[in-house]
């Protein structure tokens, strides 16, 4: 396979093994979270992050899914999903383990990334069409 159809696996391969990555990231701040850090603050901060984390990594194989249906908008949406784990998970992880509370200011475009992410899987799937 040549051209853009290649160049476009190649890209969904990309963003499921960063979501695979970043799932494995999750688990491993929930686990730290609860048996490897004894401040209260920084077990929810992890726990948080790692909770918004899992979830949108598995939106990612979502995306996935429904670009092999024919919604290929919805590759799109991945990257907005990886960067809000990237953004608003990283953060909450960064401040869990002593990161200055004026890096917590940036979590919030992480939330918008998640955001975008679903309004563009919406939009992908209402553009399935109908069987």
């Amino acid at each position: 396979m040549e051209g853009p159809a290649a160049e476009g696996l190649g890209l969904m391969r990309l963003w499921l093994v960063l979501a695979a990555l970043g799932g494995f990231a999750s688990v491993a701040a929930g686990a730290f979270a609860a048996h490897g850090i004894s401040d209260a603050r920084s077990q929810e901060l992890l726990r948080t992050g790692s909770i918004y984390g899992f979830v949108h990594v598995l939106a990612v194989f979502a995306a996935a899914a429904l670009v092999q249906m024919g919604a290929t908008r919805a590759g799109l949406a991945a990257p907005f999903f990886l960067a809000g784990v990237v953004v608003f998970s990283g953060s909450l992880y960064a401040l869990a383990f002593g990161a200055p509370r004026w890096l917590g200011a940036i979590t919030p475009i992480g939330g918008l990334s998640f955001l975008a992410g679903w309004a563009v899987l919406a939009w992908a799937a209402w553009g399935l069409a109908p069987r």
